[in-house]
C-alpha cells in the first residue's frame, strides 16, 4: 500500500522541528508566504534552513522521506511537495537570466539572504512553529498597500526577468509600483531573455490575473511594449468608428477585449484559456495597416487576415506551440482570421448552409471561437447585441461541430474495396465525396460508397482542393 502524501505545511513544520533539534531554523519564504498573507492558496511551499551545514541538511531530509536534488546552480532539495534549501547569495557573473554565481552560507541572518529577492513583498519569512514572520524590509506593509517595492535598488537591475514579473505581479495582485521601482525598470533592457523565460511570465499576466489589462498599461508606461510586443505598438492611437468602439482607439478595445476574455472564461483549461486569451491580444493586430477613413467614417476591411502575420510574429517571440497536445498556436491565428465569422454567419442566418459552419470547424474550434467573439463583443463600452454568439454556437452544436469538423465517414480502405489503388486519383475520390459529406448530401457509409461509385463512373467530377468557404 502506497502512504498518501504529507501535506506540505505539515511537512514544513517536521522539517522545522528537525533542524530546530539541531540548532537551526527553518522559515517558509517567498510566495507561499505573500499569498498566505492575502489569504490566498498556494501549491508551491520553499523552505530555507538556517544554521545547518550542507551535507547535515541533505542527511537531516533523508530522515523525514525520499529527497531528490533538483537545484543546477545550487542544491534544492525536493521532499515531497516542498523546496528546501540553504540561504544563498548571487552575484552577477555575465549577461542573461541565469548567468550569477550562487553559494549557500548557513550562517546569513534572514535579512541577508532575502537582500536578493525582487520586491519586498516576496522577502517575507514565515515560522512554520511560532507562526511568527520575519519582514526586514517592511513587506507586509507594502504588500496591504498594495505597493510594489524593489529590495535592493542597486541589485535588482542584474535579473532583467524582474521586469516581466513586476508587470504580472501588478495585475494579478492589483498593485502599483513605486516611482524608484518604476525608474529601474524603465531602463533595463530585455534582449537577454529566451523565448521560454518571456512566455512564462506572459502566461501568469494572461491566466493567473484577473485583470491583465493592468499589466498591459503598466507595459506600455515602462516602454515594455516596444521590447517585447512590438506588433502591440501600433495599436496606440489607432482611430475606430466611433458608432462601434465608443471607448476608443484599438489599444483601449484591445485591454478591454483582454479582461472581458479572462472574466468569462474561468472555467476552461490551460491550453484553451491560453488560446482565448492570447486570441485577445492578436485579434485586431491587423488593425493599423487596414485603417482608413472612408465616406466620413473609420473602417479596417480585412483586418482579420491582415492580423495573421502580426499575430505569428508575437507567437514566434514567446515561442508558443502546442500544451498538452492542444494547438494553441493554430487555434490562435484561426481565431485572429475568422474572429468576424459569427456575426457575419448570423447576418446570413437566412441563407447560410450547414456546410458553411462545417468547413469552417476544419479550421478553428467554433466554441473557442464563440468564447472569444463574446469578449470581443462587450470588450468595449456601451450596449451592444450578442446574441449573435448564441446563435452561432447553438447551431454548430446541434451540428456536432462545436468542437471540430465530422471525421470523414468514406476511408481508402472502402475504395480499396472498390478496386481503387493508393495514389492521387484516391486523394481526389475522397476528397470530392467528403465535400458532399460537408454540404449534407452524403450521411451514412452507404451514401459515402455511393457516391464514390459515381465519381469512379464519371457522372461527377472529383474537385482539387477546396478554397476557403465563402463568406456568407
Amino acid at each position: 500500500m502506497i502512504a498518501d502524501p504529507v501535506p506540505p505545511l505539515d511537512l514544513a513544520r517536521a522539517v522545522a522541528e528537525a533542524a530546530r533539534a539541531r540548532g537551526g531554523r527553518a522559515l517558509v519564504v517567498g510566495g507561499f508566504v505573500r499569498d498566505q498573507l492575502l489569504g490566498r492558496a498556494s501549491k508551491d511551499l520553499d523552505l530555507e534552513v538556517f544554521g545547518i551545514a550542507e551535507e547535515a541538511l541533505a542527511a537531516l531530509l533523508a530522515t523525514l522521506g525520499r529527497v531528490e536534488p533538483v537545484g543546477r546552480a545550487f542544491p534544492v532539495y525536493k521532499l515531497g511537495e516542498i523546496d528546501v534549501a540553504l540561504p544563498r547569495r548571487e552575484s552577477k557573473s555575465g549577461r542573461g537570466h541565469t548567468a550569477f554565481t550562487v553559494q549557500g552560507d548557513p550562517s546569513m541572518s534572514f535579512a541577508e539572504a532575502a537582500r536578493r529577492r525582487d520586491f519586498t513583498m516576496n522577502a517575507i519569512g514565515w515560522d512554520p512553529l511560532s507562526d511568527e514572520y520575519v519582514d526586514p524590509f517592511d513587506g507586509r506593509a507594502d504588500l496591504a498597500a498594495r505597493r510594489l517595492r524593489v529590495v535592493d535598488r542597486h541589485s535588482f537591475a542584474d535579473d532583467s526577468l524582474r521586469v516581466l514579473r513586476a508587470i504580472q505581479f501588478a495585475a494579478r495582485f492589483e498593485a502599483a509600483l513605486d516611482d524608484e521601482a518604476r525608474a529601474i525598470c524603465r531602463a533595463i533592457p530585455l534582449d537577454d531573455l529566451p523565448a521560454e523565460r518571456l512566455w512564462g511570465e506572459m502566461e501568469k499576466l494572461l491566466l493567473v490575473a484577473e485583470r491583465p489589462s493592468i499589466g498591459f498599461a503598466l507595459a506600455r508606461d515602462l516602454g515594455v511594449v516596444e521590447q517585447i510586443l512590438p506588433e502591440m505598438v501600433p495599436l496606440y492611437d489607432c482611430p475606430q468608428d466611433s458608432e462601434w468602439h465608443p471607448e476608443g482607439d484599438v489599444w483601449t478595445h484591445t485591454l478591454m477585449v483582454v479582461d472581458e476574455a479572462r472574466r468569462r472564461n474561468a472555467d476552461l483549461d490551460r491550453p484553451r484559456l491560453a488560446i482565448v486569451m492570447l486570441s485577445a491580444v492578436c485579434h485586431d493586430l491587423g488593425k493599423p495597416a487596414t485603417t482608413a477613413m472612408t465616406d466620413g467614417r473609420w473602417r479596417s476591411p480585412g483586418h482579420e487576415a491582415a492580423g495573421v502575420a502580426p499575430a505569428t510574429h508575437l507567437l514566434d517571440r514567446f515561442n508558443v506551440q502546442s500544451m498538452e497536445t492542444v494547438d494553441v498556436r493554430g487555434q490562435v491565428l484561426a481565431i485572429t482570421a475568422e474572429h468576424l465569422r459569427p456575426s457575419a454567419f448570423y447576418k446570413a442566418r437566412e441563407t447560410v448552409r450547414d456546410g458553411a459552419f462545417r468547413r469552417l470547424a476544419q479550421r478553428v474550434d467554433l466554441e473557442l471561437l464563440v468564447r472569444f467573439g463574446r469578449a470581443d463583443c462587450h470588450g468595449r463600452t456601451g450596449v451592444f447585441d450578442c446574441s449573435a454568439m448564441d446563435w452561432f454556437l447553438e447551431r454548430a452544436r446541434a451540428l456536432g461541430v462545436e468542437h471540430e469538423a465530422p471525421k470523414p465517414l468514406l476511408l481508402g480502405r472502402h475504395l480499396i474495396d472498390l478496386r481503387v489503388a493508393p495514389g492521387p486519383r484516391m486523394g481526389e475520390i475522397l476528397r470530392a465525396v467528403y465535400e458532399r459529406q460537408l454540404d449534407g448530401t452524403v450521411t451514412t457509409l452507404d451514401d459515402a460508397i455511393a457516391a464514390a461509385r459515381e465519381v469512379l463512373a464519371g457522372r461527377a467530377p472529383a474537385p482539387g482542393p477546396q478554397p476557403p468557404a465563402p463568406r456568407p
